[in-house]
């Protein structure tokens, strides 16, 4: 169907990522961020539908650029509604909170989605720089909610924002061995190599705790278990995949988020 035609059915039909992994990325961002400032309130949920809405508002603009040869209604029209209310509720929440140091977060991610457009546009959105840059401003929803919880941002809140990047962002190189251009291991190890010594030094520099650093075991211990079943890994159905991804994320998220709790909260 046309999109262009305005009497279409579907043109009113709010639109959604298709990429459900990347609200679990999102969500376990920033509650990890939220952990971290041992606090949830009422300014904490807006800033969550906030993300919410920043990230979906990515989808129908990047759809846009890429059919750019044909104006589509139905993505401008969503586009705009869920960036007015990504837009209108990080002011609200910058202007009630009196804290400026929101606007740098904002900054990152509008500087993120020019990248993304950028890359869109000459047909690189899988390159892996750009879906690095990707993976660093989702994950900006860590430092996101700790700032709104605390007004500020510590090197411990960038520390969290870097684990959670580093450790999302190894599914690039995961994910890349199901296809025959790129299944070499080579990159992925390299990848986690580098990504090990920078989460060592935020452990040597004590921005990060022992067992919050150790979190980042668990993107190594997948890439162990993916090297020793790798004909399953690149054969299974993309569904089966996803689950496997979603488990250790959701093992990362638990340690992560438990590890920076106070004592007394994880002996409830």
């Amino acid at each position: 169907m046309n999109d262009l035609t305005w009497n279409n059915s579907t043109w009113y039909k709010p639109t959604f990522s298709p990429e459900q992994g990347v609200l679990l990325v999102l969500f376990g961002a920033f509650l990890t961020g939220s952990a971290l400032s041992v606090s949830w309130t009422y300014t904490t949920t807006i800033a969550l539908i906030c993300t919410f809405f920043a990230l979906q508002a990515e989808y129908p603009i990047v759809v846009q650029i890429k059919q750019r040869k044909t104006l589509k209604p139905r993505f401008l029209i969503w586009g705009f509604i869920y960036g007015s209310i990504a837009l209108f509720l990080g002011i609200w929440l910058c202007v009630s909170l009196n804290s400026p140091v929101l606007l740098w977060i904002y900054g990152g991610v509008i500087i993120a989605l020019i990248i993304d457009a950028i890359a869109v546009w000459h047909r690189q959105q899988k390159g892996i720089a750009n879906e690095l840059v990707s993976f660093a401003a989702v994950c900006l929803a860590s430092p996101f909610a700790y700032a709104v919880n605390t007004g500020e941002i510590s090197l411990a809140a960038i520390s969290m924002w870097l684990l959670n990047t580093l450790f999302y962002a190894s599914a690039i190189f995961t994910i890349k061995l199901r296809k025959k251009k790129t299944s070499s291991l080579m990159p992925g190890l390299i990848y986690h190599c580098l990504a090990s010594l920078i989460i060592i030094g935020l452990y040597w520099l004590n921005l990060l705790s022992f067992f919050t650093a150790l979190a980042f075991f668990i993107a190594i211990l997948k890439l162990f278990v993916i090297t020793w079943q790798l004909k399953w890994y690149q054969t299974a159905r993309f569904w089966f995949i996803a689950r496997f991804e979603t488990y250790f994320a959701l093992t990362f998220i638990a340690i992560a988020s438990i590890s920076v709790l106070p004592p007394h909260l994880n002996n409830i």
